[in-house]
């Protein structure tokens, strides 16, 4: 079983002017292929810990950037400088500023979001898109009209709130941060004191909260949303691999249903048993279909479910 804290010494650290922004990235490996991890809501580039050396490997260069308004990266201070675009055009800096030859784009929860939206807006040329544990915009939105998910959905419109959303998650040293994570995982031990203190000092900068927060205030308040479906949903021809954890508290499992639809080079595995936080939850089975992927051999399943 890997570390449920530890970095390998592989992992560099470092800053890179993309666009108008400043990123703190987390980088191992020096290969001519970029594999671009983005990560969710709290979290920070360190969700990514137990994938990079694996992709490094591979011989990919692994940027984990803190995405903007996370971690140690610049805070832009309004609320649509959050918006989906702007998002975007940050992965298109950062791919731009890496100078690598193709691409594999990996997300999670928020990161996925942005991935999704790169693709099917062709903001940059995609060897690979991988997904985890964020449904298709499009596919998903016959599921976010059913009472089951909308309930599930609950803390996005709490999160629309003035100030009260940031005065909970600081109290008691930001404590929220870390219990939202360990409370909804299924494996509770992989989350030790030390791995959520990582997460509760990222959303300690100064501005970081209400940053984290001006994504789900952008993209529905803000109008991000409208404005995409307006725009449609072309299928995607990107070889895609989608990682969805069962146990999710956030996301109900048919948010997933129809995605094929809507991506014509689909890989879908379900992990049951597995949290929201599904590459830290179960890294290991998690690397394991990632490097069969990648390396064009079949992807190993899980075990058997069913909706």
């Amino acid at each position: 079983m890997l570390s449920a804290t530890a970095v390998d010494a592989s992992i560099r650290h470092e800053f890179v002017e993309a666009g108008a922004l400043r990123f703190h990235l987390a980088t191992c490996g020096d290969g001519a292929r970029l594999a671009l991890c983005l990560h969710g809501f709290p979290e920070s580039w360190y969700s990514w810990r137990h994938q990079m050396p694996m992709l490094a490997d591979l011989d990919y260069r692994v940027w984990a950037p803190d995405l903007r308004g996370y971690g140690e990266t610049t805070k832009p201070p309004h609320l649509q400088d959050y918006a989906i675009e702007r998002l975007m055009g940050d992965v298109g800096a950062l791919i731009d500023a890496s100078g690598a030859i193709s691409v594999t784009l990996i997300g999670h929860d928020w990161g996925a979001i942005i991935a999704w939206f790169c693709a099917m807006r062709k903001v940059r040329p995609l060897e690979r898109l991988v997904i985890m544990n964020a449904p298709h915009p499009v596919a998903a939105a016959p599921a976010f009209r059913t009472w089951k998910q909308l309930r599930c959905s609950w803390y996005a419109l709490f999160f629309q709130l003035p100030w009260l959303p940031e005065a909970l998650l600081r109290a008691r040293d930001h404590r929220a941060i870390g219990e939202m994570i360990r409370r909804t995982s299924t494996n509770p031990e992989r989350f030790p004191d030390e791995a959520l203190a990582v997460f509760r000092r990222a959303a300690a900068q100064p501005g970081a909260l209400t940053g984290m927060l001006n994504y789900y205030r952008a993209f529905i308040r803000g109008g991000g949303a409208a404005r995409q479906q307006k725009l449609g949903a072309p299928v995607l021809d990107t070889p895609t691999l989608m990682l969805w954890g069962e146990e999710d508290v956030a996301l109900t499992k048919e948010t997933t249903i129809g995605t094929d639809a809507y991506v014509s080079d689909l890989t879908l595995r379900y992990l049951p048993g597995v949290s929201h936080w599904v590459q830290q939850d179960d890294p290991e089975t998690v690397n394991r279909m990632l490097k069969a992927w990648l390396a064009g051999e079949p992807v190993p399943e899980a075990g058997v479910s069913t909706v």
